[in-house]
């Protein structure tokens, strides 16, 4: 079994596959930062709501949205516990929610959006801050190196662990 991050893009018709990847970034970072602003539980559950609209509309295959959901759930379950004990039931309910939404509107970007066109989108969203001595085209390297590492870096530790 591989993680592919570069992987998880499926061609399609959708309005979300014809956004360009800007618009699509400027929405996941609208939407982080409403999860952050926004309190309680039921904001947290309408949102989770409305993402998972949005994955179904990108038609993310189920097999994908599973293992999606399977690689954060240790991380929820624990957190969630954690955030009941210490600040109960309604903030640890807002807590996880916020987190499903945003790891689920991170898989719509990628399904819907090749990777390219989202590193293209970067380079073009720092090239203001080449004045403050950003280089947007290092940036964009960087981030495209990390993308590949990270599967490459764990494909590796799972031969070695079953070697």
């Amino acid at each position: 079994m591989s993680v592919d991050l570069l992987g998880a893009y499926r061609p399609g018709t959708t309005l979300l596959h014809r956004l360009p990847a800007g618009a699509k970034l400027a929405g996941l970072a609208v939407l982080s930062i409403v999860v952050v602003v926004l309190r309680g539980p039921a904001s947290g559950l309408v949102l989770l709501g409305l993402v998972l609209g949005l994955v179904v509309w990108s038609g993310t295959r189920p097999r994908v949205l599973l293992r999606t959901l399977r690689g954060v759930l240790l991380v929820a379950v624990l957190l969630g516990a954690y955030q009941s004990w210490q600040r109960g039931a309604a903030v640890a309910t807002e807590v996880v929610a916020d987190l499903f939404a945003l790891v689920l509107a991170s898989l719509v970007l990628t399904t819907t959006t090749p990777i390219d066109a989202v590193i293209d989108a970067l380079v073009r969203a720092l090239t203001p801050m080449r004045r403050l001595g950003v280089d947007p085209e290092r940036v964009a390297l960087a981030f495209s190196l990390v993308l590949r590492a990270v599967p490459e870096t764990l494909s590796t530790a799972r031969r070695t662990r079953d070697a």
